[in-house]
């Protein structure tokens, strides 16, 4: 069905033919679910990774030198897990950190500030 189509059959329900007009809906959301489906069964399933050190030195963009990742963990500026004396970089984190780590514009720090003295009114 295309739009003027879907149009008419929304100016045309009545009681008498709304049977009709929910099987018809019913029909097109199993249809709906049936591609979602598809579309899923589709996607590859993702399996986060461990990084060690070497390994999220050479992921980073920037691709840091080891001092540098240690300074960041010293500091709390980097996601970190430790276990056995080893540092553990889990992938799912470190993408999220990057994501936030970008420096904001002046007009979000202007709003930003506009709510922080907003809320400290307020109280």
């Amino acid at each position: 069905m295309d739009t003027l189509t879907h149009e008419t059959v929304r100016r045309a329900v009545t009681f008498e033919s709304l049977p009709t007009a929910v099987a018809e809906i019913a029909s097109e959301i199993s249809e709906i679910k049936r591609m979602l489906l598809k579309v899923a069964d589709s996607q590859p399933v993702v399996v986060d990774k461990w990084f060690d050190l070497q390994d999220l030195c050479n992921y980073l963009p920037d691709k840091p030198s080891k001092p540098t990742v240690y300074g960041w963990v010293r500091d709390g500026l980097i996601p970190v897990n430790k276990g056995s004396k080893r540092l553990r970089f889990l992938k799912s984190q470190v993408d999220l950190w990057l994501k936030t780590g970008k420096r904001k514009t002046l007009a979000e720090l202007s709003v930003e500030a506009d709510q922080y003295i907003k809320s400290k009114k307020a109280v």
